[in-house]
C-alpha cells in the first residue's frame, strides 16, 4: 500500500517535526532556487516559452520571477502557466540543486509548484507552513528515486521530472490541506503523468521537464480538491508507476519506511557550476591550476598547452561527454568545455555557457587537446588531471571531493555569492539585495505571497 503510506505520511507532517537541520537545509533549498529561477528568467528558452504561452495565461495571480509590471512580457499568469515557465527558468541554466545519490534536482518542481500556488490562495501561507510542503515534496520525491536508481535513469528517463511530478502533487496537496484520501489520488494523478526523456538533454526541452512536472503536480493536487480520482495503488501495482518506469524495482515500501527518520533533504547539495554535476571535480581542479598557473607567471591557452588529460568517473563519459557543442545548452554536458574554460578562464559561470564562449576560438582550440577517459575506481566527485605545457612543465591535480559536495559543501556566503551573480543583472544591486533578504527569511513568514511581492517592491494585487 505505498500510495496511501505516503498520503499518510504527507498528510500528517507537522512542521514541529521537522530537524532544525532539515529546516535549515530547506530554507537553503529555496534560497538556491529563488537565485536560479530569477536568474533564468531572460534565457532564450524561458522567453521562447512565456511568449508562446502568454496568450493562453488565465487570471494573472502568480508572479513571473525576474519580470517587472512594465516588462514587455507578462509579470504574472495563473498559477498553472507560473509553475511550468518559473521551473524552465529554475533549471535553464543547470544550476539548481541536486541530490546527490540520485542527481535528482529536488527543489525545482516542488518550489515551482509551491509558490504558484501560495499567490493564487484566497488566504495567506506562512513560511512555517511552506516550508512544510516544500520539505514534504522534496522526501517524496527523493524517496521515490532511490527506489527505482539507477535503473530509471539508465532506461533514459530524466528521474528529476518523472518524480518531480509526485513530489510537486504532494506539496501542493499539503498547502491546499488535502484528506488522506485526496492526497492518495493526487499521487496517483501525478504519477500517471510521466514526464522527461534523457534525450532531450542539451535542448530548451530539459528544462522544460522540471516546469512541466511542476505543473503536472499542481494540477493533480487542484483536480484532487474537486473529488478526481485515480487508481488508489498507482505506485506499487503490478501496471503503477514503479514497476512501468522502475524497471520492477521493489525498493520503495522499504525506503517510504524510513520516511521522518532518513531526510533527503538533508542530503541536498548546491551547485557551484552551472552544469551537469558530475563535470564539478574536473572544472575544480582545472580552476586550480589556472590559479596555479597564474602564480607562477604564465597562461594556459592555446599556444601554451600541449595537452590535457582527464581521468574521470565512467557516468562523466556518460552523461556529458560532448566532445564538440555548439551552443551553450550542449556546452552543459561537455566535460570538454567546463575543463577548458577552467583552464583558460578560470571561472566556469553563467557567463562562461553563453554561444560565444562555447564558440569562441581560445575555448574550442584548449578544448580540442583535452582528452578524457573513464575509470571505475574513481568516486564520482573525483577526477585526476594531468597538463602538460609546451615549456616542458607538467601539472597533476587530484580532486578527492569536488566543492558543492556534501563532503564541501557550499557554505552561506558561497550560495550568496552565487545568488548575487545570478539575480544582479536581473534586478540590480539594490533589489538583489532585498530579494536576498526575503529568501534568508522564509522560514519566519507571516505571508509567503506578500514576501514575494516586496522583492518586487508592490503591494499584493
Amino acid at each position: 500500500m505505498s500510495t496511501a503510506k505516503l498520503a499518510h505520511w504527507a498528510v500528517n507532517l507537522r512542521f514541529s517535526q521537522l530537524p532544525s537541520a532539515v529546516t535549515q537545509a530547506a530554507a537553503r533549498s529555496f534560497y538556491n532556487w529563488l537565485g536560479c529561477a530569477i536568474g533564468g528568467c531572460a534565457h532564450p528558452a524561458a522567453v521562447k516559452a512565456c511568449a508562446a504561452l502568454s496568450p493562453f495565461f488565465g487570471r494573472p495571480t502568480s508572479t513571473l520571477l525576474g519580470l517587472r509590471p512594465n516588462s514587455d512580457l507578462h509579470s504574472k499568469a495563473d498559477a498553472q502557466h507560473a509553475a511550468l515557465i518559473n521551473g524552465i527558468a529554475s533549471h535553464v541554466h543547470d544550476y539548481d540543486d541536486t541530490h546527490l545519490e540520485t542527481i535528482i534536482h529536488p527543489t525545482g518542481p516542488v518550489a515551482s509548484a509551491l509558490l504558484a500556488q501560495v499567490e493564487a490562495l484566497d488566504v495567506p501561507t506562512s513560511g512555517h507552513d511552506f516550508i512544510l510542503a516544500l520539505v514534504a515534496g522534496i522526501e517524496a520525491e527523493c524517496k521515490l528515486g532511490l527506489a527505482v536508481w539507477p535503473k530509471h535513469y539508465d532506461l533514459g528517463w530524466h528521474i528529476t521530472s518523472t518524480v518531480g511530478s509526485i513530489g510537486a502533487a504532494v506539496a501542493a496537496g499539503k498547502l491546499l490541506k488535502l484528506s488522506e484520501e485526496e492526497m492518495g489520488h493526487a499521487i496517483s494523478i501525478a504519477a500517471t503523468q510521466v514526464t522527461g526523456l534523457r534525450d532531450q538533454f542539451g535542448s530548451d526541452t530539459k528544462s522544460f521537464h522540471v516546469g512541466r512536472s511542476a505543473q503536472n503536480g499542481l494540477l493533480a493536487a487542484v483536480l484532487a480538491t474537486r473529488g478526481y480520482t485515480g487508481s488508489a495503488h498507482a505506485l506499487e501495482a503490478r501496471r503503477g508507476w514503479v514497476k512501468v518506469v522502475g524497471a520492477g524495482s521493489d525498493r520503495l515500501e522499504e525506503l517510504l519506511g524510513t520516511l521522518g527518520t532518513v531526510w533527503e533533504t538533508e542530503k541536498n547539495s548546491f551547485k557551484p557550476f552551472p552544469c551537469g554535476i558530475v563535470v564539478h571535480p574536473s572544472i575544480d581542479g582545472c580552476i586550480q591550476l589556472h590559479e596555479e598557473i597564474e602564480r607562477d607567471g604564465w597562461f594556459a591557452g592555446e599556444d601554451t598547452l600541449e595537452s590535457i588529460q582527464l581521468t574521470v568517473h565512467p557516468l562523466v563519459l556518460e552523461l556529458t561527454g560532448k566532445k564538440t557543442p555548439t551552443d551553450g545548452l550542449q556546452a552543459k554536458f561537455s566535460v570538454y568545455h567546463g575543463a577548458a574554460v577552467g583552464l583558460v578562464l578560470g571561472k566556469a559561470g553563467p557567463a562562461q555557457y553563453e554561444d560565444t564562449v562555447v564558440l569562441s576560438k581560445e575555448v574550442v582550440r584548449v578544448r580540442e587537446k583535452i582528452a578524457a577517459t573513464a575509470d571505475e575506481s574513481l568516486g564520482a566527485d573525483e577526477a585526476d588531471i594531468m597538463l602538460k605545457a609546451k615549456n616542458g612543465v607538467a601539472l597533476k591535480k587530484h580532486i578527492k571531493h569536488a566543492v558543492g559536495s556534501l563532503e564541501m559543501p557550499m557554505t552561506d556566503e558561497q550560495l550568496e555569492i552565487k545568488f548575487r551573480d545570478q539575480v544582479a543583472p536581473i534586478l540590480g544591486e539594490e533589489g538583489t539585495s532585498i530579494a536576498s533578504r526575503t529568501a534568508r527569511s522564509i522560514v519566519g513568514a507571516e505571508n509567503i505571497a506578500n514576501a514575494v511581492a516586496a522583492i518586487w517592491g508592490l503591494e499584493r494585487i
